[in-house]
């Protein structure tokens, strides 16, 4: 009998804590179980009547610095790590109550985040997961950077990117998403700046609770982390982890081949306006399992 990926939730709830990068504040999130066709909402218990935003494009609200929702003024900040990790393990449906405006930022990566989730356990659930399936190119571009995604028969992701400074200078990374390979090759990738950039945010009081922690922190020719990098290339598996969680606020998982060239949070926000513009190059229907 023909079977389709099912949707999926967590078996109970789990909690973490930690700092939030850009606030300095310690903030608490508890992720729970949710019904099918929920989604991922992140509910703010610490304002009157716990209101609730859905993490769907059409609420974010910034993506200077990080990404940001928000709804009736009310915002949750920098949750691109945590939905890179419901991308990578493949979660449709959960609940994530968070008792501030900013995510935790861990280590700095989506390691603690998959950790919590496969210590939950996972669920499959009784309906069917409804995908965006490409059926024709769309593409973006800005000067020389680029979100552009194919027809392809599953989910793929590419990401490249330069810098011109000796430690990252070109990357490049070709990925083929499961729960198995986002764990063990993406997933602890941690995000990175350079110490000029961390002068300059915390001169306007950002990145108050950035540390050698949380970030790989580059120095012109040198890594100034002591425990050095988790994986040569970790600059650009964190920059696909980030398209990851970016890419999740569509809403539906892709069936298609994404490729970003030195992207950013912007630009794969103004990608998924043009990508959900463009309705004759996709469809939305559940796939059949392989």
């Amino acid at each position: 009998m023909e079977k389709y990926y099912p949707q999926k939730s967590i078996e109970r709830e789990v909690s973490c804590s930690g700092i939030g990068v850009h606030s300095g504040r310690r903030t608490s999130i508890t992720i729970k179980p949710a019904p099918e066709n929920h989604g991922i909402r992140f509910r703010r218990t610490d304002l009157p009547g716990t209101p609730d935003i859905p993490a769907l494009f059409k609420m974010v609200v910034d993506t200077s610095l990080a990404t940001v929702i928000g709804s009736q003024g009310v915002i949750v900040s920098t949750i691109e790590h945590l939905m890179a990790a419901f991308t990578g393990l493949a979660i449709d449906n959960a609940l994530v109550e968070i008792d501030g405006y900013e995510m935790p930022i861990m280590d700095g990566s989506a390691k603690a985040f998959a950790k919590i989730i496969n210590q939950a356990g996972i669920k499959e659930q009784k309906m069917p997961r409804w995908f965006f399936v490409v059926i024709d190119e769309i593409t973006i571009n800005d000067n020389d950077k680029y979100v552009t995604v194919t027809p392809h028969p599953h989910f793929k992701i590419s990401c490249s990117i330069h810098f011109p400074n000796p430690i990252i200078g070109n990357q490049e990374l070709s990925f083929d998403l499961s729960p198995e390979n986002f764990t063990k090759e993406i997933c602890s990738a941690r995000t990175f700046g350079f110490v000029k950039d961390l002068q300059y945010l915390k001169m306007f009081n950002l990145g108050r609770g950035g540390s050698l922690d949380n970030a790989i922190v580059v120095d012109n020719d040198k890594v100034l982390n002591e425990s050095g990098l988790r994986y040569p290339d970790e600059f650009v598996r964190h920059k696909l982890l980030d398209s990851l969680g970016d890419f999740a606020l569509l809403g539906m998982p892709i069936l298609g081949h994404i490729q970003t060239h030195k992207s950013g949070h912007d630009l794969n926000h103004r990608f998924i306006n043009k990508f959900l513009a463009q309705k004759g190059s996709w469809e939305t229907r559940p796939v059949l399992m392989h």
